[in-house]
This record gives C-alpha cells, sequence and structure tokens, in this order.
C-alpha cells in the first residue's frame, strides 16, 4: 500500500487530487521491507515503517495483522501508520506467507510457533531486535498489538517475551495456552465459554512460557472485543482478561467498569495499591461489532474501512496508545 512503485500516477488514471494526497503520502515516508535480520526460523517477512527525521529513543509498536491481510495494507487502514507518524513512533510490521499457513494466519496455538527461542515467535523477535537498532527505538517502550490471528500471536508474544514489551493489546484475539492443535484453536475460537479453567490455571498457562521471573511485573495489556463476533467467541475476551488480571495479581472483579458510550463499555483492573489511571489490565465490549479491528475514520484517530477493519466510531490504535502512555507524542 505505500510500497514505492515506478508506475506513473497517470498511467493509473487518477485524479489530481488523489495525486497529490499519494504525494503527500510519500513525503511521510513508505513502508520498507527488511531483510538479513536473523536466522528467521518462523519464515515470516520483516516490513517496517518510521516517519522521516525521526530522532533516536522513540518509541516502537509491533502490529500483527490477521488472517487474509497483509501487514501494510492492514497497519494503513487500521490507522496505525497515521498513528505512527501523529505521534513519532516506528513501526515493526511482521507478515505471514501463504507456505507457513494457507489462510495466511499467524500460527498463534503451535507450540512450535508460540514458544520462546523457536518457530514464528523467534522470528519477531529478531525482527524487534533489528527494528530497534536500525530506528534507535527505546527499549524500554516497545509495543505490540494484533487482530484475530495477530492478537493471539500478541498474547503468545508476551508471555514468551515479557521482559522485551512494556504492554500490549488483542483485538479478537485468544487466550495464552488455550489450544496446540489446529482443530483445538478452531474449538476455542467458536465455543471458549465452554473451556473455562481456573484464574490460576490460566495465569499458569503463562508463566509456564517464560523462564521464572518471581518479583518481576508483567506487560499490560489492553483487550478489545466485538460483541456480534461470529468468528472468535466474545467469551475469549473474558478469558484473557481473567488470564491476565489473575497475573498481575488483582481480583476477579474489576475496579471500574463504565459505559462510555451506548453499547460500549470499559472495564479496569489495577495493580493492588497501583495507580487508577493506570490499570494494569482494561477490556474494551463494543456491543455492536462484529469481527473487525475498530477504527474512526472522521475522527482524530483515523484509519479507514477496510479487510475486516470495521468504522466503530472509537479508534482502537489510539485508544490503546492511551492506554501505553505514549499517545502525548513527547519526545
Amino acid at each position: 500500500m505505500f510500497f514505492a512503485r515506478r508506475l506513473g500516477h497517470a498511467a493509473l488514471g487518477l485524479s489530481d487530487a488523489m495525486q497529490a494526497a499519494l504525494a503527500r503520502t510519500a513525503m511521510l515516508g513508505r513502508v520498507v521491507e527488511v531483510s538479513g535480520f536473523g536466522s528467521n526460523p518462523g519464515a515470516l517477512r520483516m516490513l517496517a515503517y518510521a516517519p522521516p527525521r525521526l530522532p533516536a529513543g522513540r518509541p516502537l509498536v509491533v502490529v500483527l495483522h490477521g488472517c487474509g491481510q497483509d501487514a501494510a495494507g492492514f497497519a494503513a487502514d487500521a490507522g496505525w501508520l497515521a498513528l505512527a507518524q501523529r505521534l513519532g513512533v516506528a513501526l515493526l510490521l511482521p507478515e505471514q506467507g501463504n507456505a507457513n499457513n494457507r489462510g495466511r494466519c499467524f500460527n498463534w496455538y503451535r507450540p512450535a510457533d508460540v514458544r520462546r527461542g523457536g518457530g514464528e515467535a523467534m522470528s519477531i523477535r529478531q525482527m524487534l531486535r533489528a527494528a530497534i537498532g536500525r530506528y534507535g527505538s527505546d527499549p524500554r517502550r516497545v509495543f505490540i498489538a494484533g487482530f484475530s490471528a495477530g492478537g493471539g500471536m500478541a498474547a503468545a508474544m508476551l508471555a514468551a517475551y515479557p521482559a522485551v514489551f512494556a504492554a500490549g493489546g488483542v483485538v479478537a484475539g485468544m487466550p495464552v495456552g488455550c489450544a496446540g492443535t489446529s482443530l483445538l484453536a478452531l474449538q476455542q475460537m467458536h465455543r471458549a465459554g465452554g473451556a473455562w479453567r481456573s484464574r490460576r490455571d490460566l495465569a499458569d498457562a503463562v508463566r509456564a512460557a517464560t523462564p521464572p521471573r518471581p518479583g518481576r511485573p508483567w506487560p499490560r495489556l489492553s483487550i478489545w472485543q466485538g460483541g456480534r463476533d461470529r468468528t472468535v467467541d466474545p467469551a475469549n475476551a473474558e478469558i484473557l482478561a481473567a488470564q491476565w488480571s489473575e497475573l498481575h495479581g488483582c481480583g476477579a472483579e474489576p475496579a471500574t467498569e463504565a459505559e462510555v458510550a451506548p453499547g460500549l463499555r470499559r472495564l479496569t483492573w489495577g495493580r493492588p495499591g497501583g495507580k487508577a489511571a493506570r490499570p494494569a489490565v482494561e477490556l474494551w465490549r463494543l456491543a455492536r461489532l462484529g469481527h473487525g479491528f475498530p477504527v474512526d475514520p472522521r475522527g482524530a484517530g483515523g484509519g479507514r474501512e477496510g479487510a475486516w477493519v470495521v468504522d466503530a466510531g472509537l479508534s482502537a490504535a489510539q485508544r490503546m496508545a492511551e492506554f501505553w502512555g505514549i499517545s502525548s507524542g513527547r519526545r
């Protein structure tokens, strides 16, 4: 979508206004592919984006697309490119290929692909090292977000490499450790409500993914789910919230619950003794949303409708940035 192309705009039959818009986009930078970032055991493509003249020490956000999407197109449609330009952050955009998964889904459920030090998880970790070096990013402000299968992989990355990420975001994703085969993954996606485990067992599934780390904080997590999602059972979001709130030592009941707008509720779980302004976990319930990433094309958060990207009057990318504490654009 933002790859350099040698074709003339006139040959494409574009209007003068569209040509001007494309010219402005070119001035803002473009998505590039990076090779040679490591052994790449998961056989993923590394794409990246940074605004021009990005100073060192800025945050880095990893964005994982869903099934059937491409990394650059999803980043543009979901508002991540606009957010990177507005706030001055770099983006790492791993991309899945058909050879790994016929649906181009990240293999969030396969033990070989989510374990620490192997498969797709290791490829993404190698990309991170390369991206931090390339853009001089602040290693203390690295974040990860994903949609659907990308959401499941984002949660798996937070579990496998908790020291790498300050926080994450999952939209229509799945809990860590809930499936180990494609059949179990489909069952979890469609009938999550019948697979409840205790909060302690859920948290232990995360702890099992990484070496013991007593006393060290876990990444904070923003969770988003549509109430009309027929691809991912909305109960997955509830399970994910239970998993990560237990991991943070919070009780089962949320610390706050508010109706932000009709059909839109936000629940938060705070750290014991922590500041209410920085909850450990938040859950956004969008009652009217199906399977899609929420954007607000007419608002400050931006984004545009596309493949599994839905105008919800609310930008998940912008709200995640606020939850992570990077929305001010502070340099």
